[in-house]
């Protein structure tokens, strides 16, 4: 009985995971979350509003940031360093990327370590995010197409799945 029962019980533990995940008080998408910078400029403030001093300026155009905070129009965000600060949500986009962490990160054909080289992405590197299962993602970086490690990924979380 219990055999049957426990796909049941870990479904509901799961979804009630999901439901019990803080929400934004403007957008109720899940809080903390990845977006990536839409604009190849923007301002991160001190504040909430434009009358705010500027702190940071973001010049990486795609590059991950984490929304942690939301006011308004604003959505407070920080980089892969913690530098960061207020950004109107018109400069962000849901289109997901991440910064490779490690040097010479081998991208593979499949989510397998000892499946065919694709490329060598360098550290630092933003790659295009496709999908991710528990510990892999399918990345895009110019006209190479593969998998990652989501260990040498900023810009996934290490439980997150997409599809």
């Amino acid at each position: 009985m219990l055999r049957i029962l426990a796909p049941f019980v870990l479904g509901f533990l799961l979804a009630s995971s999901l439901w019990a995940q803080e929400r934004g008080p403007v957008t109720n998408l899940p809080m903390p979350r990845y977006v990536s910078l839409k604009a190849s400029k923007a301002h991160a403030r001190r504040g909430p509003s434009l009358s705010h001093r500027i702190d940071w300026v973001f010049t990486r155009k795609n590059m991950p940031l984490e929304i942690y905070a939301e006011y308004e129009n604003w959505r407070r965000v920080r980089d892969i360093d913690g530098a960061g600060g207020w950004v109107h949500y018109s400069m962000l986009s849901g289109v997901r990327s991440a910064i490779v962490t490690t040097d010479m990160q081998p991208l593979l054909s499949r989510p397998d370590r000892s499946s065919a080289l694709r490329a060598r992405i360098e550290h630092n590197v933003i790659v295009s995010i496709d999908e991710c299962t528990l510990d892999w993602c399918r990345a895009r970086s110019g006209q190479f197409k593969g998998w990652l490690p989501k260990d040498a990924l900023w810009g996934v979380y290490p439980n997150e799945l997409r599809d």
